[in-house]
Formats: structure tokens, sequence, C-alpha cells
């Protein structure tokens, strides 16, 4: 079942960590904020273009690339060939990734959580962190030829 993660509100978090916000980082943190999927920085670039015309897509680069590196938001790489960016979580979820339309579906499982330390412990580990990414199709999706 799909997780469902409280908002973060990412201008508090750069304000807690006394970063400059400027107006477009402002309108930046907000898409971002109010953002469902995991949008890349084109996709967040068109976004931002429609709240405010004088955003450049250099200036969304450099503030996500602000943002990550302050570990405000998390950087995923689907497969796809361009990065994806999500608010770091409140609480650990993992993600399954539908690769005929990209689209992103973030979900908890208890008995994977159990799972993956059990493994570690086997092997001789104490898990500490992980990330699950799954690659799927849809149950009725047809070969392609």
């Amino acid at each position: 079942m799909p997780a469902t993660a409280p908002k973060t509100n990412i201008e508090a978090l750069c304000a807690a960590k006394g970063m400059r916000m400027t107006d477009q980082r402002r309108v930046i943190a907000r898409v971002l904020a109010d953002s469902a999927d995991h949008p890349d920085v084109e996709e967040l670039y068109r976004r931002c273009h429609e709240v405010d015309k004088n955003i450049s897509i250099s200036t969304v680069y450099r503030t996500v690339k602000l943002f990550e590196d302050a570990g405000i938001i998390e950087r995923h790489d689907f497969r796809e060939g361009r990065a994806r960016y999500e608010p770091i979580p409140e609480s650990h979820h993992d993600h399954l990734i539908n690769l005929r339309t990209g689209e992103v579906i973030e979900f908890t499982s208890e008995e994977i959580e159990k799972l993956q330390t059990e493994v570690a412990r086997k092997l001789g580990y104490k898990l500490v962190d992980h990330r699950l990414e799954l690659y799927a199709v849809p149950l009725d999706d047809k070969p392609r030829r």
C-alpha cells in the first residue's frame, strides 16, 4: 500500500540551516514540497516557471544542488538517465518504479524491513541503512517485440 508522508516544509528546513532564501528559492522549495511525484530538474523548472516566469533552469539546477548538499532533498536515479528528487522523508519508505510510465510508487512493508535486517544479521552485520527500488511492469503488460 502506498505511503502517505506528511508534506515537508523545505523553507523551514532551509531557514533552520541558515540558508539565505531568495524569492526564487522559495518558489522552488514550495513546488518541491507540493510535488506528489519525484520530479526531475526539467519538470521542476517547468512547474516553477509557471509560478515565476523569471526563474531560469540554471537557477533551478543550482538550488536543487544546494538543497541536496544541505540534506534537505534526496536524489534518486531510477534507471531513466535523469535524477529525480523528493524531500528527505520523515519516515522510511521504499519505491516501486513502473518501467512503462515512469510512475514512482512509495510503499512500506514491515515484512521486507524484517527480512532485510535478518539477511544482514545472518551475514554477520547490523543493518544501519538501505534503499530498496523495485522495477516493474503492470501485470497485464504485453511483451514488447
